[in-house]
C-alpha cells in the first residue's frame, strides 16, 4: 500500500501520483485507449491481408507468364519436369496465400469487430459507459478526500505565513537588542510583538496538526475505496488483454506457414522432383529418342517382286474383319516410359505413363505395333515400353 507522506518524494512526484485528486483518469482514459487499439489492431492487419492477396496474384502471374515458355524450353525429362514444379509450387502456394488473406480478413477481423462490439458500450453523448461508471466511482471514492486535502493545504499555507511572520519578528527583535539606538522601551514593545505572533503561531500550528490528523486517519479509507473501483477496472483491463492475446496468436496461425501441412507438402513434393533429377535416365531417353539408341531401317538388300492382283471375295472381306476383331480384344497391355512423338503418318505418338495394348510383337527392326484408346493404330519403338 502506498503512503501519503510528503517525505516519500518531490512534490512534483507527488503532483503526479494516482491518489491525488484528478490523476485517476489515465486509468479511465484507457477504455476508449482499448477501443482505439481495436480499430488499429483491425486496419492493421487489413492491410496486411491485402500484401498477401497482391502476393497470392504475383505469384500466379508469374507463374501464368512462364508456364508457356518453361513447357517449350529445351530441357526435356526429369530436369524438365523440376523446372515445371516450380510454377505448379507458385499456383498452390498462391491459393494458400489467397486463404490467409481470406482468414485475417473474415475470421480474425471480426472476430475483433464483435468482440469490440460486445464490449464497449457507446453513450448517446458520446464515450462508453464502461468509462462513465470508473469515473463516477473514482469520482464519488475522492470527493471527500479532495475536501478534505483542501482544507488541509488551507491549514498548512495558513501556518506557513504565520511562521514567516514569527520569523520576522525574531529576526527584529534580534537586531534591536543589538542595537545600542533603539531605545528600552521600544525593544519593549518589538518583544511584545513577537511574543503575540508566537502564540498565534502556535494556534495555527495546532489547527494544521488537528486536521492532518483527520485527513490520516481517514487515508485508508479513501485508499480502500480507490483501490477497489482500480481493481475493477483492471479486471476489465485484464479481460481485454486476455482477449487480443488470442486475437494475436489466431493471427499468428494463419501467418505462420512454417507449420502449415499445405506448405510442406508443397515444398516437399518441390524437393522430392528436384532430388529425382537423373541424369543418366535423361541422357539414355534423349540417346533414344534423338541420338544412336533411335530405331532406324538400315540398307539391305530388297528383293522385287510384282505385284498381285487379286479380286476381293466376300470371303476374303469376312476373313479380314474376323482378324481386326481379333486384334482389337486381344493383345498386351503395356506402359510408355517415355514420350514419343511419331515421326510418319503410320508411327504411334504418345507420353511417358499412358497405357496402350500393343497388338504386334517387336519385328527385327525393333518397332512394334500398338492401339490405343478409339482404335488408333500406329508403330512404336519396342524399347520405349514396359508390359504393365
Amino acid at each position: 500500500m502506498s503512503t501519503l507522506s510528503s517525505e516519500n518524494g518531490s512534490e512534483d512526484y507527488n503532483s503526479r501520483s494516482f491518489w491525488m485528486p484528478g490523476n485517476y483518469q489515465r486509468t479511465v482514459k484507457r477504455t476508449e485507449d482499448s477501443f482505439q487499439a481495436c480499430n488499429d489492431i483491425v486496419t492493421c492487419f487489413q492491410e496486411r491481408a491485402r500484401v498477401e492477396r497482391q502476393y497470392a496474384q504475383q505469384l500466379s502471374e508469374w507463374s501464368y507468364k512462364w508456364k508457356p515458355v518453361v513447357d517449350s524450353s529445351p530441357l526435356y525429362g526429369s530436369l524438365l519436369k523440376a523446372w515445371q514444379c516450380f510454377l505448379s509450387s507458385a499456383d498452390r502456394l498462391a491459393s494458400l496465400h489467397a486463404s490467409i488473406c481470406r482468414s485475417l480478413v473474415s475470421e480474425d477481423g471480426d472476430r475483433v469487430r464483435t468482440w469490440q462490439k460486445d464490449t464497449f458500450h457507446k453513450k448517446l453523448f458520446g464515450g462508453f459507459k464502461e468509462s462513465q461508471d470508473t469515473d463516477m466511482g473514482f469520482a464519488r471514492a475522492q470527493k471527500p478526500w479532495a475536501k478534505r486535502l483542501k482544507k488541509l493545504d488551507k491549514a498548512r499555507r495558513a501556518y506557513h505565513k504565520v511562521s514567516r511572520k514569527e520569523q520576522a519578528a525574531r529576526e527584529r527583535e534580534a537586531h534591536a537588542q543589538g542595537n545600542p539606538d533603539v531605545a528600552i522601551e521600544k525593544q519593549k514593545k518589538i518583544q511584545e510583538e513577537r511574543e503575540v505572533v508566537q502564540q498565534e503561531a502556535e494556534k495555527v500550528r495546532a489547527r494544521y496538526e488537528k486536521v492532518l490528523e483527520e485527513v490520516n486517519r481517514y487515508a485508508p479509507r479513501y485508499m480502500e475505496e480507490m483501490e477497489s473501483i482500480f481493481d475493477q477496472s483492471q479486471d476489465e483491463e485484464r479481460k481485454r488483454i486476455v482477449f487480443l492475446k488470442q486475437a494475436f496468436l489466431s493471427i499468428h496461425k494463419h501467418l505462420d506457414i512454417t507449420n502449415n501441412e499445405s506448405v510442406r507438402a508443397v515444398y516437399n513434393e518441390l524437393h522430392n522432383t528436384l532430388m529425382a533429377i537423373d541424369e543418366q535416365e535423361d541422357l539414355r531417353w534423349w540417346k533414344n529418342t534423338h541420338g544412336p539408341g533411335m530405331p532406324t531401317d538400315w540398307p539391305h538388300f530388297q528383293e522385287w517382286t510384282p505385284e498381285k492382283k487379286t479380286k476381293k471375295g466376300k470371303k476374303e472381306v469376312e476373313q479380314k474383319g474376323t482378324i481386326e476383331r481379333s486384334v482389337m480384344i486381344g493383345g498386351v497391355k503395356v506402359r510408355a516410359l517415355y514420350d514419343y512423338v511419331g515421326q510418319e503418318t503410320d508411327e504411334l505418338s504418345f507420353k511417358a505413363g499412358e497405357e496402350f495394348l500393343k497388338v504386334e510383337d517387336e519385328d527385327d527392326q525393333g518397332w512394334c505395333r500398338g492401339m490405343k484408346d478409339g482404335g488408333w493404330e500406329g508403330l512404336y519403338p519396342a524399347n520405349y515400353v514396359e508390359v504393365v
